[in-house]
């Protein structure tokens, strides 16, 4: 069964992200898997006498992300989701790597300490993951909270061809939240009108199962007219697409979406080409 993988450092944002990623999971009815990976060096500190030990110390950290889990496995809302954990050794970006190449995640969860920056060990590699990783990355802030009926905004520049799986994915999530209506921003200085009409067009094909309210932006930098729309307009999940393929300059180049990430209070998710 397909999966969401939250990343867990034991922090208040990763505990965060896991509640917003267990309320997802009842809706997708989706399996949960929780990882936290520990450093090559965690545990030993260059001493003989750790490193005998290191077995306890690593069975000790597993003991561990299960009861952190079940805080969530245990509350009467979450029953339905089955939840495993599993604790790897290495670096966290190639421990989420190496799982998603082997297990049918459908969805990436990090939490990060929103409007206040990255921080954290999950915060400070979530713009890592979203760069390395083609899986849809749910960024989420701390201040974030699942609410009954996610609204969600589609900010866009009509250039990027979507990754089936994403597309997927995005029409997943439209069916089981019940959107009557998706606000798409479009952010672009182009004003052509052939390329504005093709690409609400295709939007349209590929998203058959809301209402796509169009939106224009004007006299504004990018950035900033994101910032400006999800604060006036009601946005609760953020979608960008994070182009991989940056031969002549896109919008959503890594800069870009981590300056949002670290600015916004919303939930933000990173879609791929």
């Amino acid at each position: 069964m397909k999966q969401i993988l939250v990343a867990s450092d034991f922090s208040p944002s990763a505990a965060n992200a896991m509640e917003y990623a267990m309320s997802l999971a009842v809706l997708l009815k989706l399996e949960v898997c929780v990882i936290h990976a520990i450093h090559p060096t965690e545990g030993i500190n260059n001493s003989i006498y750790n490193a005998i030990f290191i077995e306890d110390y690593y069975r000790n950290k597993r003991e561990a992300l299960k009861a952190w889990a079940a805080v969530y496995t245990d509350k009467d809302e979450f029953k339905s989701v089955s939840v495993t954990t599993r604790c790897d050794i290495g670096f966290l970006k190639n421990v989420i790597t190496h799982y998603i190449d082997n297990y049918p995640v459908e969805l990436l969860a990090m939490g990060i300490t929103g409007a206040t920056g990255l921080s954290g060990i999950v915060g400070s590699n979530a713009s890592m993951m979203v760069a390395r990783v083609k899986t849809p990355t749910l960024i989420i802030p701390l201040e974030s909270r699942f609410p009954d009926i996610p609204a969600i905004t589609l900010a866009t520049d009509y250039e990027t061809k979507l990754s089936p799986n994403d597309v997927t994915a995005l029409n997943e999530m439209i069916k089981a939240f019940h959107t009557k209506q998706m606000q798409v921003l479009y952010v672009d200085e182009k004003s052509d009108v052939k390329h504005i009409q093709t690409g609400e067009a295709r939007l349209k094909e590929l998203l058959p199962h809301t209402e796509l309210i169009f939106n224009y932006l004007k006299d504004s930098t990018p950035l900033s007219g994101i910032m400006e729309f999800i604060e006036e307009n009601e946005t609760d999940i953020l979608c960008l697409v994070k182009h991989h393929h940056n031969i002549i300059y896109r919008l959503f180049n890594r800069s870009t979406v981590n300056q949002i990430m670290s600015r916004s209070v919303k939930a933000i998710l990173v879609l791929h080409e």
